[in-house]
């Protein structure tokens, strides 16, 4: 049957070239296959009646049998409307018409049983019905329309040019008459069994002409289980081809670096989430296959710390690492950061950017490839050329969804040992014609949902540090408006009375006219006016300033020589000042879910309490106030991904490159968890059982994931 199914559409009965042509530009439809695989996005249910007392205050359409008792005519500003006083044994409604009234008056007929449809509205204390269809009962006993009916995707030029709903409707019967509604079984006996799913012919009737609300169920979850457990299977398969065909260097010891800091120099107790990440890890380190692991922790959870004792198993192991970060800032504040614990362990640690001196560059290349500097921090300068390990064993790549998957690929190829490396190192093995590469350690600071970590990055093993460290206090949020600012500068005032530092982050640099926001410029001016020199010192830090100028207002700022801090979101990642204790977001409905809470956790990393101020004007859409509240509500980076995820979407979210993964036709991962989870569940079990899908009872599984199409080489599988 699948044969059949590759026909392309000009070719169906009622299609013909022009529609073809349409349907192919405007949803993408090129087979038979593309158009079985047009789900409806809704449906008219005609096969419930509701009484009027049942009905509620939603947009929902609704279909009432009824009789009307009267008529009467009211006026208006421009002619009059016709209502109709609509009866059941439950109660009354009414039913309005602006226009047609003479037809409606001569055709319909008092105290006869009728049967409406539409949508409601309530209004002066009952429910009416402006233009309802309506059909004598008696008809539409006699009538097929009682079933359900599918509403498809459709484009405004469809609709247009004639390709309607009505005539999808009759090219999908179309092509389940020529078909005979004969399609091949995708999921094996076994999982039918167990989930009591439909067959696949079934669930592709039933979907676009069901009979019943508990039909059109079965075959949706049917269909959605189908195309999540496909997916999975994918993600599940790379993630195995990976480890058993992508060697790693097997760290077996943990020796003198890690233990020696772990005993005498860790600055704080570690949480138990931190425990069970770095177990995580150096079970990956310490097997044969390469690691291919994403770190996800919220902001201050102490994943820095995690990644220096992953390099120091590096180093007992005899290899280098390396950390590469996407900013300078960032990427100077990591360095900071290690040094001193390197220093106190007599470990050599270096730096590389983009502003590194060029005869300090020289220094850093010759020692790197005789393998005398054992760490390496950094940002994209890492990639070029020059740079060469003696033995890299572990590359640490933070925020690394700002690095594009080429430079990501580089760093791969990094690990292949140089000409100079001792040939006794037996370590070194040959991988399809390649090098061992080094094993790969992923951190971000924005959480990343559960959902979407189980769809686009299924194939890395995921660790998560889910817990602060002690001592740290939450962050107060509040949301205040535009009038409340005064009360604001006050607490500002109190706080740098306090010998306290203020951050105040702006969306915008220069106005825009169509947008009624404070600019940064415009919101500095009003601020100086405020904390006028010589009491208060403001540094100012945007995009277009140079590097050098913005790297003197910050170093100003850590050293606490400025009080207040004016910025656009260059602050966003990775500048650790803990005396700074407040945050405060101007026009903050304008900044997503997930930059507002990266915004926040630049306060909050000293002892003191610390507070986050929302500002916002008085007109505020849903879905910024939804924003604003969850804010306030909580500081739990995955509750907000969540909430984030359910507003954006998750093509948005992911950016276009990961979000092809996602184009789904019928699951929605977001509404779909559930059944996500369940499709997880039973992928793994599948290839726990059978990890080549080669017995019989599998055969049906691996025919399809055959048809999905295959792997082309061996940089799909770099994180």
């Amino acid at each position: 049957m699948s044969a059949k199914l590759q026909t392309p559409i000009d070719y169906l009965k009622g299609v013909g070239p022009n529609r073809a042509d349409l349907l192919r530009k405007e949803l993408g439809i090129h087979t038979y296959q593309d158009l079985i695989n047009l789900f409806p996005n809704r449906y008219i249910d005609r096969t419930k009646y509701y009484k009027i007392n049942q009905l509620q205050r939603n947009n929902a359409d609704v279909q009432v049998i009824g009789k009307i008792i009267a008529f009467k005519e009211v006026a208006q500003k421009r002619g009059k409307r016709l209502v109709a006083t609509f009866q059941d044994d439950t109660g009354t409604m009414e039913l309005v018409w602006f226009r047609g009234q003479k037809w409606i008056r001569d055709n319909l007929k008092l105290n006869k049983p009728y049967v409406i449809y539409g949508k409601t509205n309530w209004f002066s204390g009952k429910f009416n019905m402006p233009h309802p269809d309506i059909e004598a009962l008696e008809a539409h006993r006699e009538n097929l329309r009682s079933a359900m009916q599918p509403v498809y995707p459709s484009t405004e030029k469809l609709s247009n040019r004639g390709v309607t709903n009505r005539v999808i409707n009759k090219i999908m019967q179309q092509l389940f008459l020529e078909t005979g509604g004969r399609f091949t079984e995708t999921l094996s006996e076994n999982l039918l069994t167990e989930l009591k799913l439909i067959p696949k012919r079934e669930a592709l009737f039933n979907v676009h002409f069901p009979k019943s609300q508990e039909l059109l169920s079965k075959a949706q979850f049917r269909l959605k289980f189908e195309e999540l457990f496909y997916i999975q299977l994918q993600l599940i398969i790379k993630n195995l081809v990976h480890k058993s065909k992508i060697k790693g260097f097997p760290f077996e010891k943990v020796g003198t670096n890690f233990n020696t800091f772990f005993k005498e120099h860790l600055p704080f107790e570690l949480t138990d989430a931190q425990k069970r990440v770095l177990k995580e890890i150096r079970a990956d380190l310490g097997s044969n296959a390469q690691m291919n692991r994403l770190l996800q922790g919220d902001v201050g959870s102490g994943k820095t710390i995690v990644a220096l004792m992953s390099m120091l198993i590096a180093l007992d192991n005899g290899f280098q690492a390396c950390l590469m970060a996407p900013t300078e800032i960032l990427s100077v504040q990591h360095y900071n950061g290690l040094l001193e614990h390197c220093n106190k362990l007599n470990i050599r640690i270096g730096k590389l950017t983009g502003s590194t001196k060029t005869s300090e560059r020289k220094i850093i290349h010759e020692s790197l490839e005789n393998g005398d500097l054992q760490i390496l921090i950094g940002t994209h300068a890492l990639l070029e050329d020059k740079v060469k390990f003696k033995n890299l064993g572990l590359a640490i790549i933070d925020e690394q969804h700002r690095f594009g998957v080429a430079q990501r690929s580089k760093l791969w190829r990094k690990g292949s040992p140089q000409s100079s490396q001792r040939e006794d190192a037996k370590s070194v093995r040959q991988n399809n014609g390649a090098h061992t590469p080094p094993h790969i350690l992923v951190m971000t600071a924005t959480p990343i949902p559960r959902t979407l970590a189980m769809s686009v990055y299924g194939d890395l093993d995921i660790s998560v540090i889910d817990e602060l460290p002690p001592g740290r206090q939450s962050i107060k949020t509040v949301h205040r408006y535009d009038k409340n600012r005064l009360n604001v500068f006050k607490f500002i005032r109190d706080e740098i009375t306090k010998g306290r530092q203020v951050y105040i982050v702006y969306p915008l640099i220069q106005e825009n006219e169509k947008m009624d926001y404070k600019d940064l410029m415009d919101g500095y001016e009003s601020i100086s006016r405020d904390f006028p020199l010589p009491d208060y010192q403001i540094s100012i830090v945007h995009g277009k300033m140079k590097p050098a100028d913005k790297d003197y207002e910050m170093q100003r700022f850590i050293k606490g020589e400025t009080q207040i801090m004016v910025a656009t979101t260059v602050i966003e990642v990775g500048v650790n000042v803990p005396n700074a204790s407040v945050m405060i977001i101007e026009s903050a409905e304008r900044f997503g879910l997930s930059q507002l809470h990266q915004l926040r956790g630049r306060v909050g990393r000293g002892a003191e309490q610390s507070y986050c101020i929302l500002m916002t004007s008085h007109k505020l859409s849903n879905d910024s106030k939804t924003r604003l509240e969850t804010m306030v509500r909580t500081s739990d980076g995955f509750e907000i991904a969540e909430v984030d995820l359910r507003l954006r979407g998750p093509g948005d979210i992911m950016g276009t490159q990961q979000s092809g993964v996602l184009n789904l036709k019928i699951a929605d991962i977001i509404k779909d968890n559930d059944i996500l989870q369940l499709a997880r569940h039973h992928a793994k079990n599948v290839l726990k059982n059978d990890s080549t899908l080669t017995s019989i009872e599998n055969k049906v599984i691996l025919d399809t994931y055959k048809s999905l199409g295959k792997y082309k080489n061996i940089w799909n599988y770099i994180s």
